[in-house]
């Protein structure tokens, strides 16, 4: 019995190192991300403690960027809250996507595993070719991501005090860069990248004339083309589940 602790203990560490190396490229790339939401924050009036609570609590690169602007200009709450939810909508197509492997899980790990969920932590759910759920692997690669989100918001705090126009030094790049290398390495079908085109266009032609809730008709313009090219060249897809380890029935 001991000797099976032990190796069990053995590999839900190996598994949380894991998750971390897996995670690893993407939590750096973040951390300009990180600091550009963390001075935003200082800009628009917020304290120390109420721009940190919000990267620890809200945890969205993108809507906060946004709610902080939003809040800058005096915007009222409802509208806020609208706007964000409209924003990381696409989380609860994550949500959808994981269900068969989250659902079985403790009501702890499902509640902490969901607010750990972001574009990055699917990402590396979406790379995994295993057939068995790891929540430590999980856990490992959510939980560094939002260590290391949290400590560039730190810096983005500090630096904003003390560093003028921090906005002006091109960080704002950082968001771009992260979504390409998000996107670029799920490109492997032609349904896929069908999708990814008509995403990039309908979001482009959004943002030029201005049209309300462009996010959300560049996603579902893209998902609609990939589905109908994938059903026009009977493009077979591969039966495989997200983020998974051997051996994990924890």
């Amino acid at each position: 019995m001991q000797v099976t602790a032990g190796n069990d203990k053995n590999r839900k560490l190996t598994s949380l190192i894991q998750g971390i190396i897996a995670a690893l490229p993407l939590s750096i790339a973040v951390i300009p991300w990180g600091i550009l939401a963390g001075s935003y924050a200082i800009e628009a009036g917020l304290d120390i403690i109420q721009s940190q609570a919000m990267s620890a609590i809200v945890f969205a690169g993108a809507a906060q960027l946004v709610a902080v602007g939003m809040i800058k200009s005096g915007v009222g709450l409802t509208s806020i809250l609208l706007t964000t939810l409209l924003i990381t909508s696409r989380h609860f197509l994550y949500g959808m996507a994981m269900r068969h492997q989250m659902s079985p899980l403790p009501l702890r790990w499902r509640l902490t595993l969901g607010f750990l969920l972001t574009d990055e932590l699917f990402a590396i759910c979406s790379e995994t070719k295993q057939h068995k759920f790891d929540r430590w692997f999980a856990f490992g690669g959510g939980f560094s991501f939002y260590l290391i989100w949290n400590l560039a918001s730190a810096v983005g705090i500090f630096a904003g005090q003390q560093i003028p126009n921090l906005d002006e030094l091109g960080l704002d790049f950082a968001i771009a860069a992260t979504f390409i290398a998000l996107v670029v390495p799920a490109i492997k079908t032609p349904s896929i990248l069908v999708s990814v085109v008509v995403s990039l266009v309908m979001a482009v032609v959004c943002e030029l004339f201005h049209v309300p809730a462009g996010l959300i008709i560049a996603a579902l313009s893209g998902m609609s083309a990939g589905m109908l090219t994938a059903k026009l060249t009977n493009e077979a897809h591969p039966n495989k589940t997200l983020l998974t380890r051997p051996g994990d029935d924890l």
